[in-house]
């Protein structure tokens, strides 16, 4: 395994929510929309994608988006970049919500099936 500091980077914001039942389409269009306007075009941003659970599970949705680094987190939500960020509209869908942090410094290995 690869050395590197705890804060190398990318680090992988990981916004996961227990939506309402029945709630989880409309919370994904916000994703879509509202979540991706508040990382898109930010210092350090990398980029981002979300989805829903599948089967039995389909309340349950993330929202990641990829940072360069910690820092560049940090500078984007402040002092309460370890919590939650909820946009006007989101807390009406949501049951349950956390925020991880994830370093993928260590491995990052992404195979495009349109290139092999």
């Amino acid at each position: 395994m690869n050395e590197t500091p705890a804060t190398s980077g990318p680090i992988l914001r990981v916004f996961e929510v227990q939506a309402k039942p029945g709630c989880a389409a409309a919370l994904i269009e916000k994703f879509g929309v509202t979540s991706a306007e508040v990382v898109r075009g930010y210092p350090g941003n990398l980029g981002f994608f979300f989805g829903r659970g599948v089967g039995t599970n389909e309340d349950y949705v993330v929202f990641t988006s990829v940072w360069r680094d910690l820092e560049a987190v940090q500078a984007r939500f402040g002092k309460s970049w370890q919590d939650s960020f909820l946009p006007p509209g989101y807390q009406d869908l949501i049951d349950e919500c956390s925020v991880r942090h994830i370093d993928a410094g260590g491995g990052w290995h992404v195979e495009n099936a349109a290139s092999a």
